[in-house]
């Protein structure tokens, strides 16, 4: 009967039997030393009977002696621990130890990998997922052999994203032609692209008048339901930011514009960005246009909450005026904490915001921050996951950010708020990042102990900021 802190914290049964595989006995005199090994698998690292006779009382490690690596080459390493086999190609367990392969965030991860150099599995990703497209539509998660959760409006953009990343990465127009289930990479690219245009049978489409796209309840990354922490129906602002950012990328690759009118596209969505999201009082994009099926963009009510995901804004080129980029980046430093920036600003919004759950109202709906993601989760943790509480994957976007904001006199900072994400390497599960931690101090690390994206996230952006000259 252990008792167990942390479940009894999330409203779990705390308390159950532990299998114990024995009991290890031995004698020390003098200076001796004795070690226990415990292993899964193949280890790289040295042992640990190499290292400790040389750190002694008084003294401190020596780094060059034992090649200690830096927190971005343990990120990299990290990265191989969240690719794994499905069939004949690669997958992303998107964290540790409950998540499996998710659509969005294993896309996102594929940018890591190739900003790591880590080619071949990040084309095995792209394959994976691009045979499951259909009618626009690519799998919100994957459950076995069951891909029918498709509840995503994000997950088919970053597709593109990702593609795009790795077409400037190799440099080669045949891997478009690439066969990728029944059609090549390329026509998938064309059918995601046209089926927004026309509407996805789960329920996206393209507002004809502004070009902006409708996003059901429940389909952005915020997608905590059941209750409906962050319900966000209607045009999200990074749903436009990977739609820009698509248009953009299916323009350079169709020129002749035969599938589509992509570049025209384009630029009638960035219009209807800065028209459309840009609150000159609060200085920052709205967040969402909230709005019904059917409803039109001109028709939708923005709201003012103060959220990470316009950042994808100014990183997507969505948005490219250099004052609006530095207005959002100077609004969203009030979310960051080290290595991690709150999903939501502690301060009442215009828009009330209501969770709801068997009819009980979980929050304050005109301040709905909530900087604890602890307690049950329905009632406790689910209304502040999207509310307050602080991710780890959409803090380096802030990093990026900042460089599009300030260019390559702005390199040295942009480091200085990325290297903050180091602390989070070293503590919990050691070599990784923590899904998300609270937004109050002292900041404590919750959810998945190791998460894919946001250690990819980190590495991807690092390499970035050290490219510039």
């Amino acid at each position: 009967m252990i008792h167990r802190s942390k479940d009894a914290e999330r409203g779990l049964d705390p308390d159950s039997d532990l299998f114990s595989p024995g009991y290890f006995q031995t004698f020390l005199t003098g200076d001796g030393t004795v070690t226990l090994n415990a292993r899964i698998g193949e280890v790289k690292t040295p042992d640990l009977e190499v290292i400790m006779p040389s750190i002694k009382d008084g003294e401190s490690f020596n780094v060059e002696k034992n090649k200690l690596s830096s927190p971005m080459d343990v990120l990299e390493k990290a990265m191989d621990h969240y690719t794994v086999n499905r069939g004949a190609l690669h997958t992303v367990i998107a964290g540790y130890p409950w998540f499996l392969d998710w659509g969005r965030d294993a896309l996102i991860f594929v940018r890591g990998l190739i900003a790591a150099g880590k080619i071949d599995e990040a084309l095995d990703i792209i394959k994976l997922f691009g045979q499951y497209e259909t009618q626009g539509t690519i799998p919100n998660m994957i459950q076995g052999e069951n891909a029918g959760n498709r509840d995503t409006s994000d997950a088919p953009l970053w597709y593109c994203i990702a593609c795009d990343e790795y077409l400037k990465s190799e440099g080669n127009d045949a891997f478009l032609d690439m066969e990728c289930g029944n059609q090549t990479i390329r026509q998938t690219l064309f059918s995601i692209g046209q089926a927004y245009m026309a509407g996805t049978p789960n329920g996206i489409q393209m507002d004809p008048e502004s070009g902006l796209i409708f996003s059901p309840s429940h389909f952005t990354w915020m997608d905590t339901n059941f209750p409906a922490g962050t319900p966000r129906e209607g045009y999200p602002i990074e749903i436009q930011a990977l739609w820009y950012a698509t248009l953009s990328f299916l323009a350079r690759i169709d020129p002749s514009g035969d599938n589509g009118d992509w570049k025209g596209q384009a630029i009638q969505v960035q219009s209807a960005i800065l028209e459309r999201y840009f609150l000159k009082n609060e200085a920052y994009l709205a967040d969402c246009l909230h709005a019904g099926k059917g409803v039109p963009a001109r028709q939708a009510e923005p709201d003012n909450a103060l959220r990470p995901n316009q950042l994808l804004a100014v990183t997507l080129g969505a948005v490219s005026d250099v004052e609006v980029c530095r207005k959002v980046v100077a609004a969203c430093e009030e979310l960051l904490i080290p290595g991690a920036i709150r999903s939501l600003a502690d301060r009442p919004v215009r828009r009330p915001l209501v969770i709801e759950h068997h009819g009980k109202i979980m929050n304050d709906p005109n301040h709905p921050y909530q900087g604890k993601y602890i307690g049950d989760e329905d009632t406790k943790r689910k209304p502040a996951y999207h509310n307050g509480t602080a991710w780890t994957w959409l803090f380096p976007s802030y990093c990026e950010a900042w460089i599009k904001a300030y260019g390559i006199k702005g390199k040295r900072t942009a480091l200085d708020w990325l290297a903050s994400s180091a602390g989070l390497v070293s503590r919990g599960c050691i070599g990784h990042v923590p899904e998300v931690l609270d937004g109050d101090f002292p900041h404590q690390p919750r959810g998945c102990d190791a998460q894919a994206w946001g250690a990819s996230e980190i590495v991807r952006v690092w390499r970035l900021i050290e490219s510039l000259n």
